[in-house]
């Protein structure tokens, strides 16, 4: 999952969760 985080779809997916109402995505 890390590497993910580190491509763009890993931003996404940060992006995803924040408007769920996480702020920040710890994995």
């Amino acid at each position: 999952f890390r590497q993910r985080m580190s491509s763009a779809n890993g931003r996404n997916v940060i992006r995803r969760r924040r408007q769920k109402g996480r702020k920040k995505l710890t994995a």
